[in-house]
């Protein structure tokens, strides 16, 4: 289980179940109001701003909800004012986690970040201390079940992908430049594939194999910064055997 393939299907299938309870329209609103204040209201010249209003239609966000965020991120109505922000540090067996968030309240945010990190046997950093070790990419992830290998494949290359890969289980990743994630994304779009997930995400350049206590903390880390109202996006250069998550699930139960 490397760290952002197989977190990247862990969360797809956490935001359905939290989309029921309402937990995930709290980050929905904040990106939306974000992107719109960052980028403008106008989803076809603000790719940020597109992408966080189809996660709310996936999340079936009223309309009103979608409405009102988009009007306070171009001022249009009062609101709270977030800001982004971003946390480096290790989890256990000293991996490296980039926490990446939005508040209204930097002090307190930073905080509660550095209490999660420290309760579950890893520690907060200074900007900076692990972010060498990821490159921004974008990402896709198309779950094998669902799509044809050689088609796929030819179609995410011919539309600007520069990688392709099969060694995931269940996944089938596709990799790009940053630049060029929206146009793959389309072409699936158009062609009908179903994605897990696409996005510009932060790619560790290696991994640290975790077993035992050591991969139960680090999910149980990465479980309660992804609950966490002001976290947006977490990555981590984990990677934790089938077998040994299937173990940890048992254990749950």
């Amino acid at each position: 289980m490397s760290g952002h393939s197989k977190w990247a299907g862990i969360k797809h299938k956490k935001a359905i179940i939290d989309a029921k309870r309402g937990k995930v329209f709290t980050k929905i609103i904040r990106e939306i109001t974000v992107a719109a204040r960052e980028g403008g209201g106008n989803p076809e010249n603000n790719a940020r701003l597109r992408k966080a209003m189809e996660d709310a239609r996936n999340a079936n966000m009223p309309q009103d909800n979608m409405k009102k965020a988009l009007q306070r991120g171009t001022g249009e109505i009062p609101g709270v004012m977030y800001e982004e922000v971003s946390y480096e540090g290790y989890g256990p067996g000293g991996v490296a986690v980039i926490v990446e968030g939005t508040t209204d309240n930097r002090n307190r945010t930073a905080s509660e970040i550095r209490k999660v990190f420290s309760s579950h046997g890893g520690n907060m950093g200074e900007s900076g201390c692990v972010a060498w070790m990821f490159t921004q990419r974008g990402y896709i992830g198309v779950e094998k079940s669902k799509s044809d290998e050689e088609k796929l494949m030819s179609l995410a290359l011919e539309n600007g992908a520069d990688d392709f890969r099969t060694e995931d289980e269940d996944l089938y990743e596709i990799f790009t430049a940053p630049a060029d994630l929206e146009g793959v994304k389309q072409a699936f779009v158009k062609a009908g594939v179903p994605m897990v997930s696409a996005e510009v995400s932060m790619q560790p350049q290696t991994y640290i194999k975790l077993t035992g206590k050591d991969a139960e903390h680090m999910l149980t880390l990465m479980d309660d910064f992804e609950a966490h109202d002001d976290v947006k996006n977490v990555y981590a250069n984990f990677d934790i055997s089938e077998k040994e998550m299937e173990a940890i699930e048992a254990g749950k139960k």
